[in-house]
């Protein structure tokens, strides 16, 4: 009896570990790296799919520019600045040490030389050159990357400088942190890539001495050492040792890995190279696209019968488990009628995303256009239209 106890009790636990292993979040010790702080994710859904002591507040030197940039490109998106615009370099913007592209106070440079200064070469006179042009000065443009990563739920975030030199102890942030404000940058301005993918490239300095030529020579190493590597920004000091906020995209994933505090240069990106690595073993997308209407819903009293219905946008699905993603069902789920008046956008139903029996999401149904409600006239003419006919 007591051996057959026993089997049982391990059989339980055996079933428990196995659960819990396809359940939860990768552990440390199913991925081998050396820093202490790290997370990977997919990015267009989010999704973790591996971590490790990623929400301890480390120094992040110089991924802080990741913030930068996502301020610099929503100005874009808003119309604030353009590319062309002339920027002049102050003597504050020209005084910063550390990684810099030695602009003299006084030159001018474009914002687009400037966006490449700070991606490439990571120079911090190009990103507090640019900040000063936003904000008025650096002290307003942090407050705003502050607001920013409040906005994005960045809960162990904050910044004192917008280049990251800092030694502060105030001037933190985590490997969840990075990856949240990597993820809002290169999902709603793709063209990032466009000058994360640089590995060389000239600029003029233009000033009272002459004209002269200046190589930019990418930080990021990984873009020559790791085949799908897309981005994204190094950072290292002293105090925060060696980060990375690594992006790569192999058919159709794209994955951000995110490495703090690593002993090396050389470690940073072996470890960031292990994460994608690992991703791409593991992840499989499943992406709907809900480019077709699917139909009208009828309405009653309205000036017209029937409204047509669109989805509100693609749907996305992340599996690690190994799932075939080719059992994923779509149910659509829309009422008999909807009543009039009915707005443009309005919630009609939604889509529901079902895989080996459970719900893995679902996309809202919405009206494609407005509808008013039917008047005593229209009822009249309506009437009189039907006796015509």
């Amino acid at each position: 009896m007591r051996k057959g106890f026993l089997k049982r009790c391990a059989a339980a636990v055996l079933a428990v570990m196995m659960f819990l292993q396809c359940s939860l979040p990768v552990f440390a010790a199913q991925v081998n790296i050396s820093a202490p702080s790290a997370i990977l994710i997919e990015a267009s859904t989010g999704k973790v799919i591996f971590e490790q002591d990623a929400d301890t507040r480390r120094s992040p030197a110089s991924i802080t520019k990741i913030m930068t940039l996502l301020l610099i490109f929503e100005q874009l998106e808003a119309g604030n600045i353009s590319l062309s615009d002339q920027i002049t370099t102050s003597a504050h913007a020209k005084s910063m040490g550390g990684s810099q592209v030695f602009l003299e106070e006084g030159e001018v440079q474009t914002l687009e030389t400037l966006i490449k200064c700070i991606v490439v070469a990571s120079g911090n006179d190009a990103s507090v050159a640019v900040a000063e042009y936003i904000a008025g000065s650096e002290e307003e443009f942090v407050a705003k990357m502050n607001a920013k990563a409040a906005e994005l739920g960045m809960e162990n975030t904050h910044f004192e400088d917008c280049c990251g030199l800092t030694n502060s102890d105030d001037h933190y942030t985590s490997a969840r942190d990075i990856a949240i404000m990597s993820k809002e940058l290169t999902t709603k301005y793709p063209q990032i890539f466009d000058y994360t993918q640089i590995w060389m490239e000239d600029i003029t300095h233009v000033t009272n001495q002459g004209s002269s030529t200046f190589t930019l020579s990418s930080t990021n190493k990984l873009l020559k050492q790791y085949a799908w590597a897309t981005g994204l920004k190094t950072g290292s000091t002293s105090k925060a040792k060696y980060c990375l906020s690594a992006t790569a995209t192999k058919e159709g994933v794209d994955l951000i890995a995110v490495v703090m505090a690593a002993p090396d240069y050389k470690v940073r990106f072996q470890d960031a190279a292990t994460l994608l690595n690992y991703g791409f073993s593991v992840c499989n997308v499943y992406v709907d696209e809900n480019a077709q209407s699917p139909g009208n819903v009828v309405v009653r009293g309205g000036v017209e019968k029937s409204v047509p219905i669109l989805f509100e946008g693609e749907f996305r699905y992340v599996d690690i488990e190994g799932n075939d993603l080719g059992k994923v069902e779509k149910n659509m789920q829309l009422p008999e009628y909807m009543q009039a008046p009915v707005e443009k956008g309005q919630a009609v139903g939604e889509v529901v995303y079902s895989l080996n029996g459970t719900k893995i999401g679902s996309v809202a149904i919405v009206s494609a256009k407005g509808i008013e409600k039917a008047k005593y006239i229209d009822y009249l003419k309506e009437g009189l239209l039907y006796f015509l006919l």
